[in-house]
C-alpha cells in the first residue's frame, strides 16, 4: 500500500495509553462537538469612525440666516 492511500487516525494520543473505553469516549465527545458546530458569528457593527454616512458633509445651508445655521448643531 502506498503512502497516499493510507488512512490518517483523527485522533492521535500524545501522552499516556488510554484504553478502549476512554478512546471510544473521546471519540464521542469529539464527534459530538464537530456535529453540533454552532450557529456562524453574526458579523460585528461597524464603528462610527468606520461608517460612511459620518463622514459625508450635509448640505451648506443657504439664503437669510444660513451664517447662523453653519454654526449650530445638528
Amino acid at each position: 500500500m502506498s503512502d497516499e492511500d493510507q488512512i490518517r487516525p483523527l485522533l492521535h494520543v500524545v501522552r499516556g495509553e488510554p484504553d478502549d473505553v476512554e478512546l471510544a469516549a473521546l471519540t464521542a465527545v469529539v464527534a459530538a462537538a464537530a456535529a453540533a458546530g454552532g450557529d456562524a458569528p453574526e458579523p460585528a457593527a461597524p464603528s462610527a469612525w468606520a461608517a460612511r454616512d459620518t463622514q459625508v458633509r450635509r448640505p451648506l445651508p443657504h439664503g437669510p440666516g444660513a451664517w447662523r445655521a453653519s454654526g449650530l448643531p445638528r
